[in-house]
């Protein structure tokens, strides 16, 4: 009788280990989506302020300066997720048309201060598939495992809302991107 007792008490004490492991990882999971996700916005704003500084610098001509400009305020004054995505990726499409040719971004960075203003912008531009490429793999991560049965039957995410990836045309200006040395 004390021998089932002990075993019945270790295998719950496995199994209340097992949940917590589980809860804990499931915890750094959601932490780094919360850490991927703040690192993202600062590189989404990050190259809309860029953007909207070359646009407001007087670098390019009016039209392009226009659309660069509305594209990168739609982006920063979004608030709605799917706004956001929306915005950002019309931003996307606006530096593609502006920055298509390398002939703009040489013209860019032949204009006084354009040099700093182009591989700012080339920078800035790099960063953000980077930073959504990680916080979209740290989302996969944590619906992977809350889709695990032992997760969903103990409730192991608690009310921690199911996480989303940030989903957007990122695809930068071939004249910026291509650049050796930005």
């Amino acid at each position: 009788m004390t021998e089932t007792l002990i075993w019945i008490f270790v295998g719950l004490l496995a199994i209340g280990l097992y949940l917590s492991w589980t809860a804990g990882r499931l915890d750094r999971l959601h932490s780094r989506i919360d850490a991927a996700r703040a690192s993202l916005d600062a590189q989404l704003l990050r190259r809309a302020s860029v953007a909207q500084e070359l646009a407001t610098a007087g670098l390019l001509d009016p039209a392009a300066s226009i659309l660069l400009y509305q594209g990168a305020h739609a982006a920063r004054a979004a608030e709605e997720e799917e706004l956001r995505e929306v915005a950002e990726s019309e931003l996307s499409e606006a530096l593609r048309a502006v920055f298509g040719e390398a002939a703009q971004v040489e013209a860019v960075r032949a204009a006084p201060g354009g040099e700093e203003a182009a591989t700012e912008l080339a920078a800035a531009v790099r960063r953000v598939p980077m930073a959504r490429r990680f916080h979209n793999d740290s989302v996969r991560a944590a619906r992977a495992l809350r889709r695990h049965r032992t997760v969903r039957w103990f409730r192991l995410a608690g009310h921690a809302p199911f996480p989303l990836a940030f989903e957007m045309d990122d695809e930068p200006p071939v004249a910026l991107a291509d650049r050796p040395g930005t």
